[in-house]
């Protein structure tokens, strides 16, 4: 179990200060899939911890225990949960404390909770919890030390009451409970929240304090909130520093962040504070809030980057913490992959048994496919009324003018430099590059590309590549793979014919680790069962993305004819001393027409039957010279 509290202790220890983020429900599902990709973003920060809010009268109840488990489960951010007395009866409570505890969240933030807009002042509900101190008692009592509890603090009044005196009292009792940490609300009068946090510390409240960090990003939601219900106390000195240059937004975001800044340096220099915590209710104060830290110099540079245990981010699900081995499909696809696997029952030495078991869920139970708008991804993606669009889309990802493709969740890695130039030259050939890994031979594990791992050891890959391969190619590119004893590889198209030479259905290991003091460590691997469970995500995926487009639109009968009658093949060169090994497999090779819409292609060649049957081969070289060779067997015949 991670605790805030013990992380915290470690910081006043370490002399190291540290940081968390707030996030906040979005609205929308597409706000949903944006603020995903912020939190991923923002994990790059370092921060020791984020926490998600809870709304009025619990409205965003399912969305917050949703956010909880995707962002300890799938983005591997450790999660404090906010949970509010506010509209709540027992049974909603036990609900959401159920799946915190199930999703690997071990903090909570127990609150009263403000009263729904609709009510003019704070009511209990029938059957629930009254005080946020009954609500910790509650916490305490039903999972004995598994949640740290944190309380909210306010350092200069609360909505309905204005004695600060009796809400230090109402914390200490709330303490008492069984909290063991505080988290203020926001403020911007350091020596008021000093003078209160010696207060507190005087009335016996011994457990770490968290001061609330709000960012400034704009002149008018600074104003806005030290007017607002916490009338939060602004120093003259900072009316004075924003009055001037009040209607230029980058000169208030730049003065914004001094005077944050310097804040914060008084806080870290009291002795009481070693732990900020950033406010992110808009969601706009990612900029604003990156430059705090960095002006703080608290963020992790290139020369000290976050440890990387393994080569991808490991889950923090109550059953995943020991998972060591991942299949290589879905490293642009993390949360999905995490998704369908979430109802195992084990990860046995980081491993999940017999791989030809049924693991992987169902594609509808998760919702896996696109999360946007199809108005989004039509402006993504554009109207693609060729091969050659689609080709050029993912050139621009390759060269990183383009943050995603349908089956890449994030922009292209740094570790692609190294074979950017092949993968581009493939994708302009109309060879559509899904995912690939250049050959590693026993690189330093602190290298800061392709390192991960304890220090002092070296890291292994072999070249990996998957395509999306076309119709008349496919019978070529097997051909060529399978005159080369170092290459393996698997290839199967919508309705899962598949092809390999794999000498059987165990994995094969395409990354691992050797370092001091321990077993050879293997994370990622290549096996038949997450191949087939794979195939049916990405087809899936590419079916999403025709949707977006009405049914009579070209666009959509292009995408649809790809995903009906193209393959999707990887391959591993097992020979991890060949950079390039792979690449060769293609030369010369082109998909034909590649300018012309589909409708004009006149002569289709005949989709290949790759299922125990044989095909003839008809090759298109890139002289657009075309010819057949005697039928090949496909399947192992």
């Amino acid at each position: 179990m991670v605790h805030i509290s013990n992380r915290l202790h470690e910081a006043e220890k370490s002399q190291k200060p540290t940081f968390s983020f707030e996030f906040f429900p979005p609205k929308t599902a597409q706000g949903i899939q944006n603020l995903y990709d912020r939190m991923d973003r923002m994990h790059g920060f370092g921060p020791t911890y984020i926490d998600v809010t809870w709304g009025a009268g619990g409205r965003s109840a399912h969305l917050t225990c949703e956010m909880v488990k995707t962002a300890q489960t799938a983005l591997g951010l450790e999660t404090c949960m906010h949970l509010t007395c506010t509209d709540m009866p027992k049974s909603k409570i036990d609900e959401a404390l159920k799946v915190a505890y199930a999703s690997g969240c071990t903090n909570i933030l127990a609150l009263r909770g403000d009263p729904p807009r609709e009510h003019d002042k704070w009511e209990a509900t029938s059957g629930g919890f009254r005080y946020a101190k009954d609500l910790v008692r509650y916490i305490r009592q039903e999972y004995k030390d598994h949640f740290d509890i944190g309380v909210a603090g306010y350092s200069e009044r609360c909505e309905d009451n204005e004695d600060v005196d009796q809400l230090v009292q109402h914390l200490k009792e709330k303490v008492d409970a069984g909290s063991t940490f505080v988290v203020t609300q926001m403020f911007y009068d350091v020596d008021l929240f000093l003078e209160w946090v010696r207060k507190c510390r005087q009335a016996g409240i011994t457990v770490p304090i968290i001061p609330g960090i709000m960012p400034i990003s704009t002149y008018a939601a600074f104003v806005r909130r030290a007017n607002g219900p916490m009338r939060c106390h602004v120093p003259q000195t900072w009316l004075d520093a924003m009055e001037p240059i009040k209607n230029d937004d980058v000169e208030v975001r730049e003065q914004g962040k001094n005077l944050v800044a310097e804040m914060c340096r008084k806080l870290l220099e009291s002795g009481e504070i070693h732990h900020l915590h950033f406010h992110s209710y808009t969601m706009n104060l990612e900029k604003a809030t990156r430059m705090v830290i960095e002006e703080l110099g608290i963020m992790p540079d290139m020369e000290s980057p976050i440890e990387k245990p393994l080569p991808w981010r490991q889950s923090l699900g109550l059953k995943r913490r020991e998972e060591n081995v991942r299949p290589i499909f879905w490293r642009n696809k993390t949360r999905s992959y995490v998704a369908r696997t979430q109802d195992w029952d084990e990860f046995p030495n980081g491993r999940w048994g017999d791989s030809r078991s049924p693991a992987f869920g169902e594609l509808d139970a998760y919702g896996i496919g696109l999360k946007g708008s199809n108005e989004h991804y039509r402006k993504l993606w554009g109207e693609p009324q060729a091969i050659k669009d689609i080709s050029n889309l993912f050139v621009k990802y390759m060269e990183g003018k383009l943050d995603s493709l349908p089956w890449s969740e994030q922009p292209i890695t740094m570790e692609a430099n190294i074979i950017r130039d092949d993968l581009v030259e493939l994708n302009r050939r109309g060879i559509l590059t899904i995912n690939s890994q250049p050959a590693v031979n026993g690189v330093k594990s602190s290298d800061k590309t392709h390192g991960w791992g304890p220090r002092n050891g070296y890291v292994y890959q072999k070249a990996y590549l998957e395509v999306l391969v076309s119709p008349e190619l496919i019978s070529e590119v097997i051909t060529r793979i399978e005159r080369d004893p170092d290459m393996t590889y698997y290839a199967v198209n919508k309705n899962a014919d598949l092809k390999t030479n794999a000498p059987g259905d165990g994995p094969n290991a395409v990354t691992w680790g050797v370092f001091p003091g321990k077993e050879i460590v293997q994370p990622t691997i290549v096996e038949t069962i997450s191949f087939l469970a794979w195939k049916d995500e990405f087809f899936r995926l590419g079916q999403d993305w025709a949707e977006c487009h009405t049914s009579a639109s070209p666009t959509r009968y292009l995408i649809e004819d790809l995903m009906d009658t193209w393959y999707l093949v990887n391959i591993v060169h097992n020979d991890f001393h060949e950079t390039r090994g792979i690449f060769h497999l293609f030369d010369e090779l082109a998909v034909k027409d590649l300018d012309k819409p589909l409708h004009e292609v006149k002569d289709l060649p005949l989709r290949p039957k790759v299922n125990g049957s044989s095909l003839k081969k008809e090759v298109t070289f890139m002289n657009g010279d075309a010819h057949q060779e005697a039928p090949v067997a496909v399947n192992g015949n």
